[in-house]
């Protein structure tokens, strides 16, 4: 019999996964790798856990040791792709299974160099799948796969490059990868910019078929090229440099001219193309951004090629979409907004008309039969003359597109405005003129278009905010003649009394909360608007009610501007003005209450509509249905409350008495009534000291002119006191001069005197040093030795004695020296005393004090003269010396030569 086998044992998928990824770990030859790769494949979508725990790294090292062979490439690919992708029915399918992968690729560098290097290649689906990983790596871990392809070497390059590529699907993934990979990154977007990106872009939209035919690509293209140049002045700047600009005008004048052709054309290449013109307008505002470095250079470059006329003639183009036309608007007024010389060009464009009129002549152009009128007249008529709701968001932007024309530029301001006053004081049928739509009394249609009061409201609003001048021009409109007994009604007290009456009939919200938004603009800081608004003193009382009766938490908004309105106006107001401060606030105080005014402005503030206004979209998509759009705020406005909120929310709590300051053109409005009655009492007072003050002065004036004659007299006294005390002092001069002649002659006589006896001592002790010389030689010659020896001490005594009489000598001459240059000091002194005739008789004192002290010089000179007579006695007791010492010595010295010595020392001292 035969036995049957049993059937081997089964494998778990996990078993399986767990083999196949052994041996793709494990397998020498490529096609048991390869082989392995399929197994694990198939296990892909519906284990993608369990594969990738066992064999993620097995298949990017098959990536890395097989690159070169595209079949196993293909299937690792593909392998890869499937786990970032499994069946959403996988009982292992999860979101962090992709994390997991991405974060295995990108702690890796090599692994996303790896993947880059395929682009390198040909191969179509080693491109495409490399392409399509990366793209999945990116989404998942966004961050650190642009730190790894940012390093990598030529990895933006390569990138880029794909861009070229023939085969649409790998083109197109790669501008996918690239779209996804630059919104946030700089240095991303600057490197793929300098790679020629720019120019790649042009030409693939150029071969879809532009903005009109292309699909999807273009507007992919176009999203790519905004990721590129959103807030970054570098590429913007390169973009420009590198001649981009003339490109964009010719796809705008592209879509013009396929525009007019007005082919028919299937519903979902409208959509497209609505699609592609739009994103190619956001691109354009891209460069535009307010206040941004580069924006001034963008505008003169889309001006000098013809951008702003393409994107306007677009705007007005019958056959635009109402979103284009809308976005169309909001760009020219970017194009031009803050541009001075481009606003001043702004106004010389023509567009066609968006009336329907028949095509008769309109400033002397028409435009294939169709009336051609001047922009900014036909963006009046479009915000003001186009009640279809449909039209709302184009005429919006229209709004803006006015605004952004005379946007910080008075002059362009003032010439909008005089226009407008000159226009509605004419009396013509403007329909499209602010001033007149908001002057003319309320009609039935305001319900049907309550935004055409809005539209003429905000512009208004901007003509004249902060602007005094423009206040003051605009001021001067009123209707009525005084001199025909007309009642004269001011501009002011018309809107308000539209604002009153649209009150009192519950007109749309909006049309109220413009003629508010107007006046609140309009009052603040400006106390001249405040005093010809309450020169209707019934405004104070409807707008209390107002605040007071609303119809509910409908009117919170109509109730917290009103509120707010006479916050302004109570703020504003002036002792002088029609209705006092002091009567203001007692109605507001009372009648209203300040905790109905905090309330009513704290219920405005945080209304959704005021408080969430920068992230609410103000556009007809915010319509419920069957309704009117939530817009009911401008920007401006809403600005001007968040900054002002606090202050009017205390003005009430201030005193009547008061008056807040306002500086305009220079000019400081407003001030405390009682510090003005205060200042006019000081001034009265001060007037009055000044008279008291000048008859002072002519008091004075006199008693001056009677102490200058006075003067005068003691004057030509002290003259003639001077000339008598030069007299004096001249004989005083004359005297002390004879003086010290006198003085000259007996020191000169003395100085000879001196002289005469310092010759005869010096011959006198010649004589007898000779004398005793020879007696010494006589008497000693049987000494020849001690002779010689006397005779050298001898010598040197005669030598000491003669330098003792020169010593003498020159302090003689030292002495007389002294004396002459005292002399000379005394002369100083005394022509010192010429200059000094005040003290004439004081210094002629002194010079007798000096004279006496010249006299104890001279004394001490013959001092000095006895103690040289000392010296020679000096001398004559060492030579007695001498001779003791030669009678020690056993010499003997005859008494007849000692009484010769005496005798000839007598002689000489007589």
């Amino acid at each position: 019999m035969f036995t049957i086998a049993t059937a081997p044992a089964k494998q778990s998928v996990s078993e399986t996964i767990t083999t196949l990824s052994a041996r793709l770990s494990s397998a020498t030859l490529l096609e048991d790798r390869r082989a392995a790769i399929l197994g694990l494949r198939s296990f892909s979508k519906e284990y993608p856990a369990s594969v990738a725990s066992d064999a993620l790294r097995g298949l990017i090292e098959s990536l890395r040791k097989d690159g070169e062979d595209v079949d196993t490439v293909k299937v690792v690919l593909e392998t890869l792709l499937m786990l970032f992708n499994p069946n959403e029915n996988s009982p292992e399918a999860s979101e962090e299974i992709a994390l997991w992968l991405a974060d295995e690729f990108t702690q890796r560098q090599d692994n996303i160099t790896l993947l880059l290097d395929f682009l390198d290649t040909n191969d179509f689906y080693a491109r495409l799948y490399s392409l399509q990983l990366l793209s999945a790596i990116l989404s998942s871990r966004t961050e650190r796969t642009e730190e790894c392809i940012f390093t990598a070497p030529l990895g933006i390059s390569r990138l880029v490059a794909v861009l070229d590529d023939r085969r649409d699907v790998i083109r197109n993934e790669g501008l996918s990868l690239l779209t996804y990979l630059t919104p946030s990154s700089s240095e991303l977007q600057k490197l793929v910019a300098f790679e020629t990106a720019f120019d790649r872009i042009f030409n693939i939209i150029n071969l879809e078929g532009s903005l009109l035919q292309g699909d999807r690509i273009v507007e992919d293209c176009l999203i790519l090229l905004s990721n590129l140049l959103r807030l970054n002045v570098s590429n913007q700047s390169f973009f420009r440099e590198t001649g981009c600009v003339p490109k964009l005008s010719r796809l705008l004048n592209d879509a013009l001219g396929e525009q007019k052709a007005e082919e028919e054309v299937a519903e979902w290449v409208k959509v497209q193309r609505n699609r592609n013109i739009y994103a190619l307008l956001a691109v354009l505002r891209l460069f535009l951004v307010t206040g941004a470095v580069g924006t001034k250079a963008n505008q003169a470059s889309f001006w000098q090629y013809g951008v702003l006329s393409q994107v306007l003639q677009l705007a007005f183009s019958r056959s635009t979409e109402m979103q284009i036309k809308a976005e169309a608007l909001t760009t020219c007024a970017d194009l031009i907004r803050g541009n001075s010389s481009l606003q001043e060009g702004f106004a010389q464009l023509q567009v066609i008309s968006v009336l329907d009129e028949s095509p008769v002549e309109t400033n002397g152009a028409q435009h294939n039969g169709l009336p051609k009128v001047y922009v900014v007249d036909g963006l009046l008529d479009l915000t003001l003359s186009i009640p279809t709701l449909l039209a709302f968001d184009s005429r919006l932007a229209a709004c803006e597109c006015i605004k952004a024309y005379f946007y910080n530029h008075p002059t362009i301001r003032q010439h909008f405005l005089r226009r407008a006053i000159d226009g509605h004081m004419s009396g013509a049928d403007e329909t499209a003129n602010v001033l007149t739509t908001l002057l003319q009394p309320l009609d039935s249609h305001v319900s049907s278009d309550p935004y055409r009061y809005w539209f003429a409201s905000v512009i208004l609003l901007h003509l004249i905010f902060e602007d005094s001048q423009a206040k003051s021009l605009a001021m001067s409109v009123a209707e009525g003649d005084a001199s025909s007994g007309e009642e004269v009604v001011t501009c002011i007290q018309s809107i308000t009394a539209n604002l009153i009456t649209g009150i009192q009939k519950t007109a749309d919200d909006r049309v109220l909360v413009a003629y508010l938004m107007l006046l609140c603009g309009w009052l603040y800081e400006d106390p001249d608007g405040v005093n010809d608004f309450l020169g209707e003193g019934s405004n104070i009382q409807s707008l209390v009610q107002a605040v007071l009766h609303g119809s509910g938490g409908d009117r919170s908004i109509v109730q917290g501007l009103c509120a707010m309105l006479l916050g302004i106006v109570y703020e504003f107001s002036t002792k002088d003005s029609p209705v006092p401060r002091a009567t203001i606030h007692p109605i507001l105080a009372s009648r209203m209450g300040r905790d109905q005014y905090i309330d009513r402005l704290t219920k405005l503030r945080a209304h959704p509509l005021l408080r969430d206004f920068e992230v609410l979209p103000q556009k007809l998509n915010s319509a419920p249905p069957g309704g009117l759009p939530q817009v009911f705020f401008d920007k401006s406005f809403v600005d001007f409350v968040k900054d002002n909120f606090s202050r009017l929310m205390r003005a009430i709590d201030r005193d009547p008495g008061m008056e807040v300051p306002v500086i305009a053109n220079g000019v400081q409005k407003g001030i405390s009534r009682e510090m003005v009655d205060s200042l006019r009492s000081q001034l009265e007072e001060k007037t009055k000291a000044l008279q008291k003050s000048e008859e002072n002065l002519l008091s004075l004036g006199r008693q001056l002119g009677k102490e200058q004659a006075d003067h005068r007299r003691a004057k030509e006294t002290a003259a003639v006191e001077l000339s008598r005390i030069k007299n004096v002092n001249d004989a005083l001069q004359r005297h002390h001069e004879v003086d010290m002649n006198k003085l000259r002659a007996e020191q000169a006589k003395a100085a000879e005197d001196h002289k005469r006896q310092l010759e005869h001592v010096q011959k006198t002790a010649d004589a007898n040093a000779d004398r005793t010389r020879r007696r010494m030689e006589a008497e000693i010659t049987d000494l020849k030795n001690n002779i010689t020896k006397l005779e050298t001490d001898l010598a040197k005594a005669n030598k000491n004695h003669v330098q003792d009489l020169q010593t003498a000598h020159e302090e003689y001459t030292n002495s007389q020296k002294e004396q002459a240059a005292r002399l000379q000091r005394a002369e100083e002194k005394a022509k010192e005393a010429e200059d000094r005739a005040s003290t004439a008789h004081d210094r002629y004192m002194k010079a007798e004090a000096e004279v006496a002290a010249k006299e104890a010089e001279r004394k001490a000179t013959q001092d000095e003269h006895e103690d040289l007579l000392m010296v020679i006695a000096d001398s004559e007791d060492k030579m007695q010396k001498y001779k003791d010492r030669l009678k020690v010595l056993g010499e003997n010295v005859s008494d007849g030569e000692e009484e010769e010595e005496g005798d000839e020392d007598e002689d000489d001292v007589d």
